[in-house]
């Protein structure tokens, strides 16, 4: 299986920063995960769009899958009660 390739949204980084940093390792570790299998289990797509999300604890990873190019977009990093807004 190929190794898919990671791109984050410019926003991404303003995201972690709003988070506690030891829930920022996780979330990357789980970040890193999706490299080898963006569709892994518990891996959610979201209906009518072309994203998909994981849990990290309390937060909420979405992204998009373009297997074409072997990349994996992270969009979104939020709490889960602000993570669907304004998609």
């Amino acid at each position: 299986m190929a190794k898919y390739s990671l791109v984050f949204k410019k926003s991404v980084a303003k995201d972690l920063r709003k988070i506690p940093n030891n829930d920022v390792e996780k979330i990357i570790n789980k970040i890193n995960s999706l490299k080898i299998n963006p569709r892994a289990y518990g891996c959610i797509k979201l209906s009518n769009q072309n994203r998909y999300r994981t849990r990290q604890g309390l937060y909420r990873i979405l992204y998009e899958i373009k297997d074409v190019q072997l990349v994996v977009h992270v969009v979104k990093i939020a709490h889960r009660q602000q993570a669907y807004s304004n998609l």
